[in-house]
């Protein structure tokens, strides 16, 4: 099994791309207007439309609905990303602070309110665990 993606349902797909592309520096690959992916090294983040869920199951998803999951972007330095993100992100929930486990982690909210975390690795366990 290999782990490729995660997908988030909004009721606003070219907001929440253009939000992750200026984010990420990613550019998003689109198929049709209501789902695109940005694809990284590692995995892919997909956004749909709220008019892709009935495709699975009726009422399975709802957008800006998450209160359990943060997206996980590895960043090369998280103070400068946090530099560049101030005055587009709206909703900052912390400054860039050395976790427990040794990542430096910025966390904020996308538009819909889905949590999000940019982080660097800082101590040497923390970077052999993520080098490349």
């Amino acid at each position: 099994m290999n782990f490729v993606s995660i997908r988030i349902i909004t009721g606003d797909v070219a907001r929440l791309v253009d939000f992750y592309e200026r984010a990420t520096g990613v550019r998003a690959s689109w198929s049709g207007e209501d789902f695109a992916e940005l694809r990284t090294a590692s995995a892919t983040l997909a956004i749909a439309s709220t008019r892709t869920v009935p495709l699975f199951a009726p009422g399975s998803a709802r957008p800006a609905d998450n209160r359990s999951v943060i997206l996980e972007f590895l960043v090369d330095d998280v103070d400068a990303v946090h530099r560049s993100l101030t005055g587009f992100v709206a909703d900052f929930v912390n400054e860039p602070a050395t976790m427990p486990w040794g990542n430096r982690s910025l966390l904020f909210r996308d538009p819909d309110g889905n949590l999000v975390n940019f982080f660097t690795p800082v101590t040497p366990a923390a970077i052999e665990k993520f080098a490349r």
